[in-house]
């Protein structure tokens, strides 16, 4: 489980990202990010719209996406950034899903590649 110290979780703070924000685009997932962190690890936040799905689907992806985080932290950088979530991901399988956060995350440049 993802422990709490790398969630961003005050709306000031998300605000912030979205304002100052460089990003990376898949059909499925958008990533903002901003480079400045005085944090020595990464912090992150999901967002997810309402046109995605019910409640049951839209926590569904939010478990799944903080699970392929937790595998890959240690190398994800110190960064700070919010994952948008596209109604268009609720088609893909987990696999997808995991593929397609690693390849946006390589794209912006927010973790060393993977094998």
């Amino acid at each position: 489980m993802m422990k709490k110290i790398y969630r961003v979780k005050k709306q000031s703070e998300i605000d912030a990202i979205f304002k100052k924000r460089q990003y990376a685009a898949s059909s499925a997932f958008v990533v903002n990010y901003i480079n400045e962190s005085s944090d020595p690890h990464f912090r992150f936040a999901i967002s997810i719209g309402k046109k995605y799905g019910n409640a049951v689907n839209r926590n569904l992806i939010k478990r799944q996406i903080r699970a392929i985080i937790h595998k890959y932290k240690d190398q994800i950088k110190p960064v700070t950034f919010v994952i948008v979530v596209k109604p268009s991901a609720n088609t893909l399988s987990f696999t997808e899903i995991e593929a397609n956060i690693i390849k946006i995350l390589e794209k912006a440049k927010l973790m060393e590649k993977t094998k």
